[in-house]
Parts: structure tokens; sequence; C-alpha cells
């Protein structure tokens, strides 16, 4: 049961709240169903299904997470070497389409050095669309990167939870 909606989930761009809630849903009603079938009683097969749905729960947040970590790579990547003014491009094609490809505009606000420390305040731009032939939504946030190293990497919290949520 919980496989067939997370292929199908997985297949259709932006249905993440549908993978999430399905999932879950699924998971739970799985777990208490083999709870069942084994003989255990109401109690146990209710918290049998309430684990099994809090875990693929938790699995998903946490799969969602690593996406939004992705696209803050990318997007610090292409605003590091930039000048103040300056703008790139940015892009994200993830592999497992939990969330939907994004792409968009960086540019740089202002320097920030002290000692070893040197960051960057950005604005970014995210396009953002539910079917391909849609046109762009386009969203504007503001976060800081830093370098560490030869990288540069996202330095502020998530900028704003309308983006994705309360998922943070």
């Amino acid at each position: 049961m919980l496989a067939p909606l997370a292929l199908v989930g997985l297949t259709l761009p932006g249905c993440s709240e549908l993978l999430t809630e399905g999932g879950a849903a699924g998971a739970g009603l799985g777990g208490a169903a083999i709870a069942d079938v084994v003989g255990a009683g109401a109690t146990t097969t209710t918290g049998i299904g309430l684990g099994v749905q809090a875990g693929v729960r938790a699995g998903l947040h946490y799969a969602q997470r690593r996406a939004h970590a992705a696209a803050q790579d990318r997007i610090a990547a292409a605003a590091g070497p930039l000048p103040v003014g300056a703008v790139a491009a940015w892009s994200i094609t993830h592999k497992v389409p939990i969330e939907p490809d994004e792409r968009g505009e960086v540019t740089i606000v202002r320097v920030i050095e002290a000692g070893s420390i040197h960051c960057k305040e950005i604005v970014f731009s995210v396009d953002a669309t539910s079917r391909p032939e849609e046109m762009p939504r386009r969203g504007f946030y503001t976060a800081y990167v830093c370098r560490d190293g030869q990288a540069w990497r996202w330095a502020s919290a998530e900028p704003a939870t309308e983006r994705w949520g309360s998922l943070q």
C-alpha cells in the first residue's frame, strides 16, 4: 500500500504535501493492519500504527530538509564569487522529486568581513511552477552566505516559512 503511494507521489512534482500526508496515513494504516494480523490488542495496534506513521513522517521531513539544503548550497555557490551588485543565475534539479525543481537569480547586497569571517548578504529569487507549462511565480528572499574554506555555505535560518511552510 505504501510503496505504490510513494511512487505516485514521487512522480508528481509539487506533490510533497500529498506524499507527506498520504504516506503517513498509509503507514499508520499499514502498521495497524500488521499489528492486527499478529493478534495485538486494540491499544497495541493503535500504538504500532501511530509509531509507524510517525517514522514515515519523520523520514519524509528529513528528505525535504535535505532537498532544501541542496537548494541553499546551490544559491550559496552561485553567490560566493559575486561582487556587490552583480547578478548570477542558480538552479536545482532534485534527483528524487520530493520538492519541485527551482531556479532563480541571486545578487550581493553587501559584504561583511571581520577578521577571518567573510560573509555576504544576498537577495535571491525563486521561480517556481507546479507544472512545466505554467508561467513561474517569482518570490524574493534575503539570506547570508559565508566562506568556509573554498566553499560558500548558507549562514542564516530559512528566510521565510512561506516558501516551505513550517518545515525548517
